[in-house]
């Protein structure tokens, strides 16, 4: 095909393909720049720019075509509209580049009539754009109007469906259901309701809602509704009560929700009333159960702990209360011996015996877990004083009681005290200073103690003490210090021992008899004394001492069953031969119900590991266990000057010779208390008069 004869001259080739390929780059990357700011593309700028160099080369041969190629130019509108670039002004800002472009386009310069040839291309080009959009916008209608029409057919389902539901719910609903108007005129009422009022539907759609309901909660009831259809309430939701045909209330909860037109006015209110009559007497007799114990009858401690407030509020504020905490000796050995169904009947009889013997006071008896009892006395004029009450109580509960009919049980109790506390104090306060003084009473042995403010303080400082210990052991506040065991005569060191020491950021340095009694309250002595044993030898090894490692050991640790095993792999970690580490037993733990804690001490002796018994003051236990050595009682040691007591030191000392056994002192200050005990013919003594260790070992 040949191009227009510029001056009638010959015709005359088109130009070069090559030449105007370099110029559509350039043109698309414009073009494509300019039609992105009209319209947001679902394509990459790179296959816009790609497209667009394709739409350029057909406009360029639609130019130079003869004549010129006005379908293909249409084509080319028609393809801007499938790439989507259909925005207000993307077919104006395409035209002013191609116009341009086309104009300026060196290669064109030669061919007739250019400019009209470009303006019926670009005319093409715009009506194929226009057509293409227009089918476009059609296809787009149509689809709409499919859509709008599938969404009115499922709108209208679900309207059929929703009201279907709404009737079987309506109708077969167990709960009480009532549609009124929004000033309470009730519309239409379901069986359920009208079974539960005892009355038809007919008769309960002639009343409102109001006339259903006791007069006593109408206004409260209309109240609630106000500011549910003013829109102040999502939702309300109370109880009140029904009155039936016969006139009897009901219990019943009210669930309403306003139903809303199209534009969010309130047009009628559902209503949803369930009879709760049942389910009130159930929750009373759950209440019951859950604050009263299911074995005694009695109350738990939870209803005695919200008790409790209000009892100090209202006791004569002269006389006060007086609280009775009790803890039942030995009730563990009843259960084992006898079982626990007769250990259920003692607490029963114990129950019994306490509600009879208060029976005449103004008390609250309560069974406050276990076999803990507490009580508490509102006192008045003719209230007996603290004492007489204990010797009741006591004299009470010793009084056997024949639980089968062949077994007269009698149990005691350790008994806190807390007589006439300050009316502002909390219950919390109070149950735990009957606790604490329930605990110091056992402790000590008593059968009973009144609550001390300075012993409180102290106790409750102790059990802060044993409470942080295990966060100081790991943080490493509690460490390890080691005493010499030296001869009093010439001071040679002839072994030590390892000791708990606590270097307390506020109390200071806590002895290890202290970190002892600590770890105990807590359940930390295990765990803490096998640590000491091992990084005991671990540091004796590593010193190089040629000397044995004494450690003290605690009634738990002495009665675990892993201690042999556990002594035999610290040897095997450390190297250090059998006679080098001497665990020493605790007499009391030896003389009560022995068992593990005698098996222990004769293996290890078997073993080749020198035992030690510590605490001693009874030479029976020298007859009993083969033990290398012993320490003297601390107690016989602070009274070594009482003249009944050097007589019985000396005899020790001579007693514990004969078996074979060395003896060891703990606690010389002085000196002078080293030649004293070195008189008696103790062995080994240990405490502050010695110096500090060699080895680098801490001294404590």
């Amino acid at each position: 095909m040949t191009a227009p004869h510029p001056r009638g001259d010959g015709p005359r080739k088109k130009p070069s393909a090559e030449r105007a390929a370099r110029r559509l780059g350039t043109l698309a990357r414009k073009w494509g720049y300019l039609i992105s700011t009209t319209a947001y593309l679902p394509h990459t700028p790179e296959e816009i720019e790609r497209e667009l160099a394709v739409l350029s080369g057909r406009l360029f041969e639609a130019v130079v075509s003869d004549p010129p190629d006005l379908a293909g130019a249409a084509a080319a509108g028609g393809r801007l509209v499938e790439l989507r670039c259909v925005g207000a002004d993307s077919l104006r800002r395409s035209l002013e580049v191609l116009a341009k472009a086309l104009l300026r386009e060196p290669e064109l310069h030669g061919v007739d009539a250019l400019a009209e040839r470009v303006v019926l291309v670009l005319g093409a080009f715009s009506s194929g754009y226009g057509e293409m959009l227009r089918e476009d916008i059609q296809k787009r209608q149509e689809g709409l109007s499919r859509a709008l029409l599938k969404v009115e057919q499922e709108t209208r389902q679900k309207q059929v469906i929703t009201r279907a539901q709404f009737e079987e719910v309506f109708a077969g609903s167990a709960s009480g259901v009532a549609l009124t108007e929004l000033d309470g005129r009730v519309l239409r009422a379901n069986a359920a309701l009208a079974k539960t009022l005892n009355r038809t539907p007919a008769e309960i759609a002639a009343l409102t809602l109001f006339d259903l309901v006791h007069p006593e909660d109408v206004e409260q009831l209309r109240d609630g509704y106000r500011e549910l259809v003013a829109g102040r309430l999502h939702r309300l939701r109370t109880g009140r009560r029904l009155v039936g045909k016969d006139g009897e209330p009901m219990w019943a909860t009210f669930a309403a929700s306003v139903i809303r037109d199209a534009v969010g006015t309130p047009r009628q209110v559902l209503t949803i009333v369930d009879d709760d009559t049942e389910v009130s007497l159930l929750q009373r007799r759950l209440s019951h159960q859950a604050l009263h114990d299911v074995l005694t009858g009695l109350p738990n401690r939870q209803f005695f702990s919200t008790r409790l407030e209000t009892l100090l509020r209202d006791a004569d504020a002269a006389r006060g209360v007086t609280l009775f905490h009790l803890d039942l000796d030995g009730f563990s050995q009843i259960n084992g011996g006898l079982g626990q169904e007769l250990g259920d009947r003692v607490l029963r009889g114990v129950a019994a015996k306490l509600k009879t013997l208060f029976e005449g006071e103004k008390a609250l008896v309560a069974r406050l877990g276990g076999d803990e009892f507490g009580v508490l006395v509102q006192n008045t004029a003719d209230t007996p004083d603290v004492v007489t009450l204990v010797r009741r109580i006591t004299r009470e509960l010793a009084e056997p009681e024949y639980v089968d009919g062949q077994h007269g049980v009698a149990v005691s109790a350790a008994i806190g005290v807390v007589h006439r506390p300050p009316r502002d104090v909390t219950p919390a306060e109070l149950l735990r200073a009957s606790d604490l003084t329930l605990r110091r009473v056992q402790r000590t042995g008593n059968q009973w103690g009144l609550f001390d403010r300075e012993l409180d303080k102290r106790d409750r400082h102790d059990f802060g003490l044993a409470a942080a210990m295990a966060g100081a052991w790991e943080n490493g506040e509690v460490g390890i210090g080691y005493r010499a065991l030296v001869r009093p005569g010439d001071g040679s060191i002839e072994g030590v021992e390892a000791r708990l020491r606590w270097n307390h950021p506020g109390e200071g340095v806590l002895a290890h008899e202290r970190c002892v009694r600590l770890a105990a309250e807590t359940g930390l002595a295990l765990p803490l004394g096998t640590w000491l044993l091992r990084t005991a030898a671990g540091d004796l090894a590593a010193s190089g001492l040629g000397v044995p490692l004494v450690v003290e050991l605690t009634a738990p640790q002495a009665a675990d069953p892993e201690l042999v095993g556990e002594i035999r792999e610290v040897l095997a970690a450390t190297g250090l031969p059998p006679d080098r580490v001497r665990p020493g037993f605790p007499a009391a733990a030896l003389r009560a119900e022995a068992g593990d804690t005698a098996d222990n001490l004769r293996v290890l002796a078997e073993i080749g590991v020198p035992v030690e018994i510590h605490g001693f003051a009874d030479v029976t236990g020298l007859t009993e266990f083969p033990a290398r050595a012993v320490r003297i009682a601390a107690n016989l040691v602070a009274r070594r000057e009482n003249p009944l007591v050097t007589g019985t030191l000396s005899a020790l000392v001579d007693a514990a010779h004969a078996a074979g056994a060395t003896v060891s002192v703990d606690g010389v200050e002085t000196p002078g208390q080293a030649q004293w005990w070195q008189e008696r013919g103790a062995d080994l003594v240990s405490g502050p008069a010695f110096p500090a260790l060699p080895g680098g070992l801490p001294s404590c």
